[in-house]
């Protein structure tokens, strides 16, 4: 999952609301409902310390809800008396909850708001194509090319010149899955979606699959609709459950393979606390691995006001300098450092086999 859409809790320090509302349920009594779940949280948040500006920022925000028809939830992250992230969520948390700590709680968050792709839908025939943002927060249309018109359809006939019409129409085909496979892959860039679906004819398809750039290659589904169809919802969701699974197989593999050192003894992955904090401190995370339920994601350890600021003692931030400190969970602090970083979380699956001992892993990079 790309952590970057979690930069603006990473710009300001803490400590931080970090508060989970399930809206999934609707009813006549919801808007009543949902105020006493505002007035709920804020006395949660302010039995924990937090200021009466932000427990009031968090009633608010929840209190606005009340109307509100999200088929799922919210989270909402608040500091400082300003709501500065409520992203919705793909999935219904297990309960209303609230948490004030010196980092955003973030590991339910990318559960909740769903690692599983963002899939770009291409509806392709012969003269263009319309494009479809599907993800668990459900659809949006995004934008269609439109390639040459004419001529686009073959003859039966055998004549000399109208060989020379199909020729034509196959020169329009090829310019148009080209305009279609350029469009598609600016539309990706863009939307940053993880997977993309071609709909259409099977001719159609291939050729603009054929055309895409490389890098999109493995990201492509060829769905056996005909011209015009749409796809439904569970065609998209069994797509989408496909990939991610098969993502998270090759990760585990990649992850255990990486243990092992190399010539030089250097290995590419690591999975204890102390090991996990040093690659965060040396920006050496390609990309971090968690399982949610891991009895290492609520380790303590300590953290600066920096992301690469972290240690598993106190004392050993006193030593590199730092001299105000806090403890954090440590899930919270690998990723802080991870968003810091560009590099990726996987969220691994509580009955993935081979998952990182602790719960909490890391590819790392050495160059």
């Amino acid at each position: 999952m790309d952590l970057a859409f979690l930069h603006p809790l990473y710009e300001h320090s803490g400590p931080w609301a970090s508060v989970y509302v399930d809206t999934s349920r609707h009813t006549e009594s919801t808007p009543h409902e949902r105020r006493l779940t505002a007035a709920a949280m804020a006395r949660e948040l302010a039995g924990q310390g937090a200021d009466e500006a932000t427990c009031r920022a968090v009633e608010r925000a929840i209190d606005a809800l009340r109307h509100s028809s999200e088929p799922n939830g919210r989270a909402l992250f608040a500091r400082g008396g300003e709501v500065v992230l409520d992203p919705p969520l793909a999935r219904p948390p297990r309960g209303d909850h609230a948490e004030w700590a010196p980092l955003p709680r973030v590991t339910p968050l990318l559960e909740l708001a769903g690692q599983d792709p963002v899939c770009l839908v291409a509806y392709v025939d012969r003269k263009g194509a319309d494009f479809e943002l599907r993800s668990g927060l459900g659809r949006e249309e995004t934008g269609s090319v439109t390639g040459r018109q004419y001529p686009v359809h073959r003859t039966s006939t055998a004549d000399w010149s109208e060989r020379r019409f199909q020729l034509k129409v196959e020169n329009t085909w090829e310019h148009n899955a080209a305009e279609i496979a350029d469009a598609l892959a600016a539309c990706q860039e863009e939307t940053r979606a993880d997977l993309l679906i071609l709909v259409g004819d099977d001719r159609e398809r291939r050729a603009v699959h054929e055309r895409l750039p490389q890098r999109l290659r493995g990201r492509v589904v060829e769905a056996s609709h005909g011209a015009g169809s749409r796809l439904l919802d569970e065609d998209v969701e069994s797509a989408r459950a496909e990939h991610t699974r098969l993502r998270t197989e090759a990760e585990l593999e990649r992850f255990l393979a990486a243990r092992a050192p190399d010539e030089e003894g250097r290995s590419g992955a690591v999975e204890d606390v102390p090991a996990l904090v040093e690659a965060a401190r040396e920006h050496r995370i390609d990309e971090l691995l968690i399982r949610a339920d891991g009895p290492d994601t609520h380790r303590a350890v300590w953290i600066g006001e920096d992301a690469d600021q972290l240690a598993v003692r106190r004392t050993e931030l006193k030593t590199l300098g730092e001299q105000n400190s806090w403890a954090a969970r440590a899930d919270d602090a690998l990723i802080r450092s991870a968003v810091a970083t560009d590099a990726p979380v996987l969220v691994v699956p509580a009955e993935a086999e081979d998952t990182p001992i602790g719960g909490l892993g890391a590819l790392l990079r050495w160059k």
